[in-house]
């Protein structure tokens, strides 16, 4: 685990205990856009359209 993650998931924690259930909310949202975009960069490689 590298310490990146390790300070996603703390921060991750810290934000769940504070602001409750509408934190869990959007940073589920914030997740699905980021495995989104990931999804998108590894379609375009693959269509031949990167670098």
């Amino acid at each position: 685990m590298t310490t990146q993650l390790v300070g996603d998931l703390l921060f991750l924690a810290l934000a769940a205990r504070v602001f409750g259930a509408d934190a869990i909310t959007l940073l589920r949202r914030l997740a699905a856009a980021g495995v989104r975009a990931g999804v998108n960069e590894m379609t375009r490689y693959e269509r031949g359209d990167g670098r």
